[in-house]
């Protein structure tokens, strides 16, 4: 089995229109800001999406093409009540008792797990049925921030609902209240890499790397929420750096910053009032995925 050879990196352009991105429940679920009111989408909210989308695909024949690991309890495809469950139920016993064994397995096993990594850490009264493994993937995620500052630009409404969900239904509950926030506008940006090295370990291939693009590509499609209406949020651009070396021609960082998204006018309200600029890097040439074909200018 030949793992991925050469390093990747990739980055992502999108828009949200009057929703949440990501809600902070430690601020009300309001749209998470960072300290310079910046808009935040965390990574773990941009893999969870990944997830979702690659437990989505299937083949010519309708069958369900990867399996995942860490699966929402709202999209999940089998009835298995936790990670350790599912991790008990898929993996045999006899590989617990080696975690070189167990490692692979689950690699095997798991398109999440040998591409973000996981923490198996389940003890047992019972001697060798218990595990404690981690694994390291080779696909790293950051955080994506808005272009301009958001906080400004996020509205709340108070939400009522027209029954009680408890209560003798004489008066309304206190559940019947309720908050809504939404980003009216913002453009995001997020960055990313695939490394070949820790790709061996995991048994990280080459077509699990494009499974990985095409779910960016497709981040938002069957993601809709009360939050998050259909079409409020968008894929605007995919950058994809495929380098010719284990360890790339270039430094993630400066792969990174050969692209620059910034706004052309104080009070941007669409995606024609942002500049999108790349920097030619040489023998490095990227793929662009640009559905709405945007003016991407090349320097």
């Amino acid at each position: 089995m030949e793992t991925l050879k050469n390093k990747i990196d990739f980055a992502l352009v999108f828009s949200v229109q009057n929703a949440n991105p990501n809600g902070d429940p430690l601020n009300g679920n309001r749209p998470r800001t960072n300290y310079d009111n910046l808009g935040e989408v965390s990574d773990v909210c941009i893999k969870r999406k990944i997830r979702n989308r690659l437990m989505e695909m299937k083949n010519d024949k309708g069958e369900y093409i990867y399996s995942v690991f860490v699966q929402s309890d709202d999209s999940k495809l089998d009835d298995y009540p936790s990670l350790r469950a599912r991790a008990e139920g898929e993996i045999k016993k006899d590989q617990w008792k080696d975690k070189k064994i167990f490692s692979k397995s689950v690699c095997e096993k798991w398109i999440d797990v040998r591409a973000f990594g996981q923490v198996f850490a389940y003890g047992s009264e019972k001697k060798g049925e218990g595990v404690s493994v981690g694994i390291r993937g080779p696909v790293s995620i950051h955080s994506a921030f808005s272009v301009a500052p958001v906080s400004d630009r996020i509205s709340s409404i108070q939400i009522t609902k027209s029954v009680s969900g408890e209560g003798d239904g004489t008066k309304k509950a206190a559940d019947t209240m309720g908050m809504k926030h939404r980003v009216d506008h913002g453009v995001y940006v997020t960055y990313g890499a695939i490394n070949p090295q820790l790709a061996s370990k995991t048994l990280f291939q080459d077509e699990d790397a494009i499974a990985i693009k095409k779910t960016i590509h497709h981040l938002f499609d069957n993601d809709a929420s009360s939050a998050r209406p259909e079409g409020s949020m968008e894929v605007v651009a995919v950058f994809w750096w495929p380098h010719n070396h284990p360890s790339g021609q270039y430094s993630s960082a400066v792969v990174h910053r050969s692209l620059s998204v910034t706004t052309k006018k104080d009070d941007p309200k669409k995606i024609e009032d942002y500049s999108i600029k790349l920097k030619s890097l040489d023998g490095l040439t990227p793929e662009i995925f640009n559905p709405n074909n945007i003016d991407i200018e090349k320097i």
